[in-house]
């Protein structure tokens, strides 16, 4: 059973993104505060759930929470910052829309580093998405959101099948670009092709 809190504050916002690793797309994070006693026996890291249990989990997530709120990088700030500070801003930009809603009193990041966000106190831990239910849950809305943004894109670009590769590195997506070239989504500062051996 996921932990409920890490710091025993009510308003403890979890924090997880998605899309570092893909060569298309923004990266998206997620920040999400439940309630304290909140359990349930689903909800866990988005990547060991199957698609149709991360699209029943979204709705209920987003109804059950205190608050919640996701934000992105896109592609040009991932190239012009890299992946790593832009994972932080996109979660730095959550964290900022989750305050419209509510002054969160402690992040919970997923991870092992983050860029403090003002002065709000914050914790890493490693592998958080499966052991905290408000990082577990950061991590479905964030993927979710992610999936369903590749897919609307996918509708424009349908080259390169981001509709089922959600943009990550797969062997389809790399031959696509190699036939088709790369396009205003894809990560310039990427090695977007394999090298040629």
């Amino acid at each position: 059973m996921l932990l409920s809190t890490y710091s025993n504050l009510p308003l403890e916002a979890g924090i997880d993104e998605a899309g570092r690793g893909c060569l298309a797309g923004p990266v998206v994070a997620a920040a999400v505060i439940l309630p304290p006693d909140y359990k349930h026996d689903l909800l866990t890291d988005s990547k060991l759930l199957k698609r149709n249990q991360r699209d029943l989990l979204r709705p209920q997530i987003m109804q059950d929470a205190v608050a919640w709120a996701v934000g992105e990088a896109l592609p040009a700030e991932i190239d012009s910052i890299n992946i790593l500070q832009a994972t932080f801003l996109a979660m730095h930009r959550a964290v900022q829309k989750l305050q419209l809603q509510l002054q969160p009193e402690f992040l919970l990041i997923d991870g092992n580093r983050f860029k403090p966000y003002k002065d709000v106190p914050h914790a890493c831990i490693v592998k958080g998405d499966s052991k905290y239910l408000s990082i577990a849950a950061a991590s479905v809305l964030a993927k979710t959101h992610r999936d369903e943004l590749m897919e609307k894109l996918s509708e424009e670009y349908n080259l390169y099948g981001w509709e089922q590769n959600a943009g990550y590195p797969t062997r389809k997506h790399r031959q696509a670009i190699q036939e088709h070239g790369a396009c205003v989504h894809h990560r310039q500062s990427f090695t977007l092709l394999p090298p040629v051996l």
